[in-house]
């Protein structure tokens, strides 16, 4: 399924929320309908209010696949328990600490900052438990603010390079399309969650961009 949103009276849904196949993390803000949107448009078991370092730009800070997520070092005991009966969090000690703007993953594999050292990587790898790979998405070295991957397709940021595509698709298993959300922002990441059973999009994206979404995450 495929769904708009806002959050705060914000369309950049992917700075402040997360999701899995099976969990969404949602701020504790944010209205009353929101969890219920969420649950019904991703198909997920449920969507937790919560926080990460008492932060509510969730989305930034941690990563998810279906089997682990990883966080910024700040993240609570209190937090990481809220949330444990869905998903074993792993905090990565980087000064890099905003995981979900840093990496980009899926069930097949990751992409990351390519300024993550090896230690860093191998703590995401085990925790996710794929392999992953540093790259970059349009130059960016926040690859899961400029792309978002699910476990059937991938959308990116309008000038990702033909060899950054072919990167993509490679480590993450799947065909990346090239899109935009939001009235044209490039950044789609930061525009959405979104699993392999649809997705919540920004209230800004146009008709003409939710069937890019559509068909770059293969939700129809």
């Amino acid at each position: 399924m495929l769904g708009k949103g806002m959050i705060f009276g914000n369309p950049y849904v992917g700075v402040f929320c997360s999701a899995s196949e099976k969990l969404a993390m949602i701020p504790y803000a944010t209205q009353e309908d929101f969890p219920e949107k969420a649950m019904r448009y991703l198909g997920v078991e449920d969507a937790v209010r919560m926080s990460i370092d008492g932060c509510s730009t969730l989305g930034a800070l941690v990563r998810m696949n279906s089997n682990g997520g990883v966080a910024a070092q700040t993240m609570s005991e209190d937090e990481i328990k809220k949330i444990a009966p869905l998903v074993k969090i792993t905090r990565i000690p980087q000064r890099h600490n905003a995981m979900g703007n840093n990496i980009l993953a899926n069930d097949n594999g990751a992409l990351a900052n390519p300024e993550f050292d090896d230690k860093t990587i191998a703590l995401i790898s085990k925790a996710l438990k794929v392999p992953v790979e540093r790259g970059t998405v349009a130059g960016y070295f926040t690859v899961g603010s400029a792309a978002v991957a699910t476990n059937k397709g991938a959308i990116c940021h309008p000038h990702t390079s033909g060899s950054e595509m072919e990167t993509m698709e490679r480590v993450l298993g799947v065909k990346p399309q090239l899109c935009t959300a939001n009235y044209g922002t490039g950044q789609v990441g930061a525009c959405m969650i979104a699993n392999s059973k649809g997705a919540l999009v920004g209230e800004r994206t146009t008709p003409i961009e939710l069937g890019k979404v559509e068909e770059g995450l293969v939700l129809y």
